[in-house]
């Protein structure tokens, strides 16, 4: 069955390390959404590898990764990411396949991006210029890699879009105009070395259906992040429920199949936006320090705060997600007790509307004090892990079927 993998939370859940473990047993990993502003961090014989554009299943034998249609591709950072996949898998062109619907991150999106963010208008992205890029594609601007593969389409397209990019930025922003002439060049340059890459992904898709190959769609952010049901407007610009799998890749829902959804032991968020059960003191400090929050495209610290069943509640039925694939439990060994929110005082049910009035309403239990990351059997956890557990099962009605205990690959405890 293909299966897709679904952040339940904000983002950063841990859907790399997720995804890498799985894609073992598929053919394919499908990237539908998102662009530069994904970090999937993943531990390759002890090496940190951190993917932006490419599926990060690739590191598995065999596996083909496509970018999708409803992500954004910048470049430069994909070129950056191929060569530091080569290292450990030299022929890794032959396994990456970009669909030709794909937009592009311009240069003039990652200066506007960046220069709104530095002002007063800013919302906590990544300024990786997607939400720019985003803007262009839905304003019918946008310009896509099939455009980069006919160079004087490419080059009207890009001149119509330097000229109305150079008013904004003198104008409004009192920023020095961009050249054409240098960027035609540069992605001229990027056209020839893709092009053996680049692929029309619908047509892709339907003949990996029908030679019945395995395959696994991957999710960036996480479904709160979604820019119609996640906590608007500090949101990402696309969708990040499972349906945008549907959409982000040209092929019927029915497809999909299998849905995971992966939430961490505990909740962090990034940038601005509310988050109901964030810890400001010291429990906050601990789970940044201890889990290492700190956001694996920007580097920011990451704000921390309990687990939230009813949020991971609201983003599985959202995304149709059947089971949780729990990340970094082994991070709560130090501590004696262990909260986890249950609910709200003021509301039945998450609500993205007043998310930044809801009440949590926290249950205690005891905490376990034993290093775990070690464990592969469920049996030979602690009792007070199990009742984690089996809290986290009783308030989201999910079963918890998979368990990260560290950072390696194989540091899962399946049931």
């Amino acid at each position: 069955m293909n299966i897709a993998i679904i952040g339940l939370q904000w983002g950063d859940e841990g859907k790399g390390k997720v995804v890498d473990y799985l894609a073992k047993d598929f053919d394919i990993d499908a990237r539908f959404q998102g662009g530069a502003n994904a970090g999937h961090t993943v531990y390759h014989r002890g090496e940190k590898l951190v993917f932006h554009q490419i599926p990060c299943g690739i590191l598995n034998d065999n596996v083909v990764g496509i970018v999708g249609a409803g992500c954004v591709f910048d470049p430069v950072i994909f070129f950056e990411e191929l060569d530091a996949v080569r290292k450990i898998k030299p022929d890794v062109e032959k396994f990456v396949k970009i669909s030709r619907f794909c937009h592009l991150v311009m240069p003039y999106h990652l200066l506007i991006d960046k220069i709104k963010e530095e002002g007063k208008s800013g919302i906590g992205t990544t300024k990786k210029g997607i939400g720019i890029a985003y803007e262009d594609k839905y304003a019918r601007n946008g310009i896509r890699i099939g455009d980069l593969m006919t160079p004087e389409l490419f080059e009207s397209k890009l001149k119509t879009n330097i000229s109305r990019k150079n008013l904004i930025l003198m104008d409004i922003y009192h920023a020095e105009p961009l050249s054409d002439d240098e960027i035609f060049q540069k992605f001229m340059e990027y056209a020839e070395r893709l092009k053996p890459m680049v692929v029309d992904d619908p047509l892709f898709m339907a003949e990996a259906f029908k030679k019945n190959k395995k395959i696994i769609y991957e999710g960036a952010q996480g479904v709160l992040l979604d820019v119609d049901f996640g906590t608007y407007p500090y949101v990402t610009s696309s969708h990040t429920i499972t349906g945008g799998a549907a959409i982000g890749l040209g092929i019927p829902p029915a497809a999909i199949g299998r849905v995971i959804g992966v939430a961490k032991a505990y909740t962090t968020r990034v940038g601005q936006g509310p988050f109901p059960t964030e810890d400001k003191a010291d429990m906050g400090k601990y789970l940044r320090d201890t889990g290492s929050e700190f956001g694996a495209t920007t580097g920011r610290p990451r704000r921390c705060g309990a687990f939230d069943a009813t949020v991971v509640k609201y983003t599985a039925r959202l995304s149709g997600a059947q089971e949780i694939f729990l990340t970094k439990l082994d991070v709560l060994s130090d501590l004696e007790k262990i909260k986890i929110a249950v609910g709200y005082s003021n509301s039945p049910e998450f609500d993205p509307f007043i998310a930044d009035k809801l009440d949590p309403v926290y249950e205690e239990l005891p905490g376990f004090k034993t290093d775990i990351s070690k464990i592969r059997d469920y049996k030979d956890l602690p009792g007070e892990v199990k009742e984690y557990v089996n809290m986290i099962e009783h308030y989201t009605g999910l079963k918890v079927s998979h368990i990260g205990v560290g950072q390696d690959r194989d540091a899962v405890i399946v049931r």
